[in-house]
């Protein structure tokens, strides 16, 4: 690829306005068609404020203006994209771009899809519907940061992608500022599976409403509800009485960034959702469920040596679980009941949160456009580049260290993307804790935990167990990739010469934590500039893999040292 454009001025980097759901389907879709196809197969080039990309098994030459360039290759775009024909440069829709892909990815897979596109048509029509109903800032700033991101992942194909009608999702989607009472079903006891590590977690399920003697409560998420209820042993048990449906109880619970995961009641409930959302159908499997709480068990110890030495940094714990133990024709739970209805209870931030400290979803504050009082544009206004430097210097030293001690002190994989951290800002917007949350993604290297993952069932053990490789690229891409370049790319869009600098502190934490910690030699290699391990989305998405066997494409890295001293010396150059 052609050297980086010069570095542009604030005004010009920054997005002045939100784009258009076309553009920005546009946009997340070259982002993956670079980082996956193009660019790994040397068939791009940054020429004359433009990206050019070359389809190289069709030979098709595409093109879009840029707004920034980027050291980790995540350029900015502006406006549409452009292919290149006899007759000059022609306009692309979404969706002549997108048949642009699947023709390139048929030929490069030998592989069809026809899923493909109506997906991509999904999440364009998911965009436009939320940015249709973009409403006001609203009086709880968390909140409306967990239910700002209008785009999702700007490095997957189909980010807001759902296999439901819109009449249900404007009801209970985060970006339609949804708050809803839940489905109220009283259980006989007998009938309820469950296991806590925390008595507290099941009695606050039980405090969400009143049953009759010998049924427990079993809140539901009131959609999943409507699309279990004609399931036959639901039926029978309603009409057996085994089951009493108490429609709608309580007070309202809202919707955060994953859709199913809901807040209310001082706690957050992980609710299984029948519903296709990206990649994946949104329930909680019987091993998510027991292995969420046995995980909490095991991880005590660790958790709790982490939270004494990074006393800012808090794991938000998954006490308990609960849910329907419904009998089949061969005596056990049925499984489509058991997950259907399992919901597991995670600990709230108000316990943990300090006094004069707003909690805001690290997303929001990383999105490329300012779509909630939680972006970075809004928590810096007015700040001079010294300043910005400060706030991240502040950020870095919050995030980094606890997962690098998770994974090299304890063998403990954590999965700190963006959906999965909340920062905590003081009165002025800068970093004063962080949460981590979601146990689901936590994986165990069994060469650290041999001895805990042989307490656990084997159907629990075998997802959660990672060898050490694969928890390392998986602890990169989340915490680099996924987490810290793209909050810098905003950083970066409001203070452009300074993306070198940001790297260069980045580069600078690791390896304060290396030099304090034996120079573990994974470590080393990042810090001197290995390639980055990046999840391949688009490629998974078009071979219908499960998230959980998406691989990775290898990016070069803006931690290595020349790539660093080349970004000094643009910056001495511009000033």
């Amino acid at each position: 690829m052609a050297s980086p454009l010069p570095a542009l001025q604030p005004s010009t980097a920054a997005p002045a306005e939100l784009p258009s759901a076309e553009h920005a389907v546009t946009h997340t879709l070259l982002n993956c068609l670079l980082r996956e196809v193009s660019a790994p197969e040397h068939q791009t080039a940054v020429a004359d404020g433009r990206l050019h990309l070359r389809l190289p098994r069709r030979g098709v030459v595409l093109r879009i203006e840029l707004r920034r360039t980027s050291l980790s290759g995540a350029h900015r775009f502006t406006g549409p994209a452009f292919a290149q024909t006899a007759a000059g440069w022609a306009e692309l829709g979404w969706r002549e771009l997108a048949e642009h892909v699947q023709a390139e990815l048929t030929l490069r897979s030998g592989l069809s899809n026809e899923e493909f596109l109506p997906q991509l048509a999904s999440s364009h029509q998911g965009v436009r519907a939320g940015l249709a109903r973009r409403a006001a800032p609203g009086a709880d700033r968390y909140l409306e940061s967990e239910q700002a991101l209008l785009f999702g992942h700007r490095f997957h194909p189909a980010p807001k992608a759902r296999s439901a009608d819109h009449t249900a999702w404007d009801a209970y989607a985060p970006e339609a500022r949804a708050a809803f009472r839940l489905r109220h079903l009283a259980v006989r006891a007998e009938l309820i599976a469950e296991d806590t590590t925390d008595p507290a977690a099941l009695a606050l399920l039980d405090g969400l409403g009143s049953v009759p003697e010998g049924y427990r409560l079993l809140p539901a998420h009131p959609w999943q509800y409507e699309l279990l209820r004609d399931n036959p042993l639901l039926q029978a048990a309603l009409e057996r009485g085994d089951i009493l449906d108490l429609g709608p109880g309580g007070a309202p619970f809202t919707p955060t960034a994953s859709v199913r995961t809901l807040h209310g009641a001082g706690a957050f409930l992980k609710f299984s959702l029948n519903v296709r959302i990206t990649n994946c159908l949104r329930k909680n499997a019987a091993y998510e469920l027991t292995g969420a709480v046995a995980l909490t068990r095991l991880l005590a110890g660790p958790l709790g040596d982490l939270a004494e030495r990074f006393p800012d940094s808090t794991m938000l714990r998954e006490p308990a679980y609960r849910t329907l133990a419904l009998p089949g024709a061969d005596g056990r739970p049925d499984t489509a009941l058991f997950e259907g209805f399992g919901l597991i209870v995670r600990e709230g931030l108000a316990g943990a949160l300090r006094p004069g400290v707003t909690p805001l979803l690290a997303a929001a504050v990383a999105d490329e456009y300012p779509t909630s009082s939680a972006h970075i544009s809004a928590l810096l206004d007015g700040a001079g580049p010294q300043e910005a430097r400060e706030w991240w210097a502040a950020y870095l030293r919050l995030v980094l260290p606890p997962v690098l001690a998770a994974y090299f002190d304890h063998g403990v994989v954590l999965e700190p993307h963006l959906q999965n951290v909340v920062l905590g800002v003081d009165a002025d917007g800068r970093p004063a804790q962080v949460f981590f949350r979601d146990l689901e993604g936590t994986k165990l290297l069994p060469e650290r935990n041999a001895e805990l993952l042989a307490q656990l069932p084997p159907q629990v053990a075998g997802p959660i167990a990672y060898d050490a490789q694969r928890g390392w690229d998986r602890v990169v891409y989340c915490l680099l990739v996924n987490h810290v370049s793209e909050l810098l790319a905003a950083l970066a869009d409001r203070y452009p010469l300074l993306e070198g600098a940001f790297w260069a502190e980045v580069r600078s934490v690791l390896t304060g934590y290396a030099d304090a910690h034996g120079c573990p030699p994974r470590l080393n290699a990042l810090i001197a500039g290995v390639p980055l391990p990046a999840k391949a989305n688009l490629l998974t998405r078009w071979e219908r893999k499960a998230d959980r066997e998406a691989g990775y494409v290898r990016l070069p890295s803006p931690l290595a040292e020349d790539v660093l001293a080349e970004a000094a010396r643009n910056w001495d150059d511009a000033r």
